[in-house]
């Protein structure tokens, strides 16, 4: 298990949205470099399982039960990381719904607000809570996606909601600098549980594999290298930035 280097020896990291998909393969890579890891998600059950996954690779985790559109939540998870830990080095918040396949123009107000609450707000606000414990060094990872740059018809809102991503990358980057480094990853396609309604018709996976360079979709690992790199030393002066691991799919405004 020792393929990976140890940079995040006595670091702590928490991860929202993290017992599977990306969020886990992430808590998962900066947990064998040495990190103690935080993982979180909205069942007890699924906090367990990956709690034990975790632990039976040697690494040090804390799970709870995080849904991270609540107050309580939210504090909970900040407050018992330092209480078990003392500090937080970092923080990947991962967390996303996509409740709505409709266009924008015909979503419904309840959906527009559940969409901006999770993908975006709670953000802030875990941040809020955070921020007073974020050790000097420290650093914060958006997890948004390919879809901010041209949002697809059937994720046009959602795909909305990850291009502020972007401009919050760079406005907390602002407010956190010099001590916090604030940056961002945009996944391309990557067939998880969440992504599933798009990447199990085969069809459909065939057509996204063809709009990438490399003719393949995304893995776990991708994305949890990216994130273990942005989060490390090695990256100690990016902040404020969007690394996008798509592929070569097109990523311009």
């Amino acid at each position: 298990m020792d393929k990976f280097g140890k940079r995040f020896q006595g670091k702590v990291a928490i991860v929202t949205a993290s017992t599977q998909g990306i969020g886990f393969g992430i808590a998962e890579r900066l947990g064998l470099e040495g990190a103690s890891v935080v993982i979180s998600s909205r069942k007890q059950k699924n906090v367990d399982e990956a709690v034990e996954s975790l632990r039976s690779k040697g690494i040090e985790a804390l799970g709870l039960v995080c849904h991270v559109s609540n107050a309580l939540h939210r504090k909970n998870l900040i407050e018992k990381t330092i209480q078990r830990y003392g500090r937080i080095d970092v923080i990947v918040s991962n967390a996303a719904a996509n409740p709505s396949v409709e266009p924008i123009l015909n979503t419904k107000e309840s959906v527009l607000d559940k969409l901006w609450e999770i993908n975006v707000k709670a953000s802030i606000l875990l941040l809020q809570d955070a921020a007073p414990h974020l050790q000097k060094g420290s650093s914060v990872i958006f997890i948004s996606s390919i879809a901010g740059f041209n949002p697809p018809p059937a994720m046009s809102m959602y795909g909305v909601t990850k291009t502020a991503l972007f401009g919050l990358t760079k406005a907390i980057a602002a407010e956190l600098a010099p001590n916090t480094r604030v940056n961002c990853i945009s996944p391309g396609f990557v067939p998880t549980n969440f992504a599933s309604f798009i990447t199990s018709n085969n069809e459909m996976r065939k057509a996204l594999e063809e709009k990438t360079l490399l003719n393949r979709l995304g893995e776990v690992g991708d994305m949890a290298a990216a994130a273990a790199f942005l989060a490390s030393d090695e990256a100690s002066y990016i902040t404020g930035e969007n690394l996008v691991v798509a592929g070569g799919q097109p990523s311009r405004l």
